[in-house]
C-alpha cells in the first residue's frame, strides 16, 4: 500500500471547486438562504462526480490520527515560508480554476464575492475579514500537499467515523477503523469533552485557524476552523463531542456557510477598488507578515 506522502501528486479533483460544488448538490437546500439560487450550475455531468468520489476515497483511507499528527507536526510549526499579507495573496491567486463553467474567477476574486456579500448585510468587519481569508489555507497545495489532504468535508479522527461522513463506505480501508482504541463511538475522547480537544481531519480550515488563532474573534476562529464540517453543522453527527459553547458557536459557522458556497455572481469585483479597504482591514486585524 503507498503512504500518504507517496502520493503527493495524487490529484483526483480536477480543481479546488469540486468540492464546493459537490457541496451544492448534497446540500440544496443551502441554496435556499442565497438571492442569486438561479445563477448555479445544473448537475447534470456524471464525470464530475467520478472525481468527487475517488477525492473522497483517498481522503477517507489515509486521514487517521497518526496522519493528522503527522500533518501538525510538519505545519504548524509555521517554518515554510514568510510573506506580507498581500504577497501571500498572489501565492494563493496562483490556484487558478480552469474548468468551472459556472465561473472564470480565480482565487482573490471568490473570496472578494464571499467577503463582499457580508459586507452588504451589514455584518461586524472581523465578519468581512473572515470571509475574505477563510480559504487562504489552501496555500498547502502550493506546498506539495494532495488536494485530499486540503479540501474536503472534514470530520473528527480518532473516533468512529459516522455514516454521515459524506461516501462512509471508503472509511472501510482506513486503519483506523479496524483499531479498537479509534474505532468506538468515543474513541480517544469522553462525553461532551468540546471540540477542542478533538482532532479533525487535516486540511485548509486547521491550518489556518492555527494560523489566526491569536488575531480574530472567536466566532470567526470557529467559521475557519470548522466551515468544512459538515458532518456535524448539516447532520448533526457529532452531537455526543461537542460541549454547549460549541453548539452556541456553530450558530456563526451556520451564518457563514451561505456566503461560502452562494455568492458567486457573473461579474467580478473590481480588485482594484477594493483593495484599499481590505488594506485598512486587514492591517486593523493581522500583522504585516504572515508565517506559513
Amino acid at each position: 500500500m503507498n503512504k500518504p506522502d507517496q502520493l503527493v501528486n495524487n490529484n483526483p479533483l480536477q480543481n479546488l471547486e469540486d468540492w464546493e460544488d459537490d457541496l451544492k448538490e448534497r446540500y440544496p437546500q443551502i441554496e435556499e438562504e442565497s438571492d442569486n439560487k438561479d445563477s448555479y450550475r445544473n448537475y447534470s455531468d456524471g464525470s464530475r462526480q467520478d472525481t468527487v468520489r475517488e477525492f473522497y476515497r483517498l481522503n477517507h483511507q489515509y486521514q487517521t490520527h497518526d496522519f493528522v499528527q503527522q500533518k501538525e507536526q510538519e505545519f504548524l510549526q509555521f517554518n515554510k515560508q514568510e510573506m506580507g499579507f498581500w504577497e501571500a495573496v498572489d501565492f494563493l491567486n496562483t490556484l487558478v480554476d480552469d474548468s468551472d463553467p459556472d465561473t472564470d474567477l480565480d482565487q482573490l476574486q471568490h473570496l472578494l464575492q464571499t467577503s463582499e456579500a457580508i459586507r452588504a448585510d451589514g455584518h461586524p468587519d472581523w465578519f468581512v475579514l473572515t470571509g475574505f481569508i477563510h480559504d487562504f489555507g489552501k496555500v498547502l497545495c502550493l506546498f506539495g500537499e494532495p488536494q485530499w489532504a486540503v479540501v474536503g468535508d472534514t470530520f473528527p479522527v480518532g473516533c468512529q467515523f459516522s455514516d454521515k461522513i459524506v461516501f462512509p463506505e471508503f472509511f472501510e480501508n482506513n486503519p483506523d477503523s479496524k483499531n479498537s482504541e479509534f474505532n468506538s463511538k468515543y474513541g480517544v475522547y469522553s462525553p461532551n469533552c468540546g471540540l477542542d480537544q478533538v482532532k479533525m481531519s487535516w486540511g485548509h480550515d486547521e491550518y489556518l485557524y492555527q494560523m489566526v488563532k491569536d488575531y480574530l474573534p472567536e466566532p470567526a476562529l470557529y467559521m475557519i476552523r470548522y466551515h468544512s464540517f459538515y458532518p456535524q453543522h448539516k447532520e448533526n453527527a457529532y452531537d455526543h463531542l461537542m460541549s454547549q459553547h460549541d453548539h452556541n458557536m456553530f450558530d456563526w459557522v451556520k451564518k457563514f456557510n451561505p456566503y461560502d458556497l452562494y455568492s458567486k455572481v457573473p461579474t467580478p469585483p473590481n480588485a482594484k477598488e477594493l483593495r484599499p479597504y481590505y488594506e485598512d482591514l486587514v492591517a486593523k486585524y493581522l500583522p504585516a507578515k504572515l508565517n506559513f
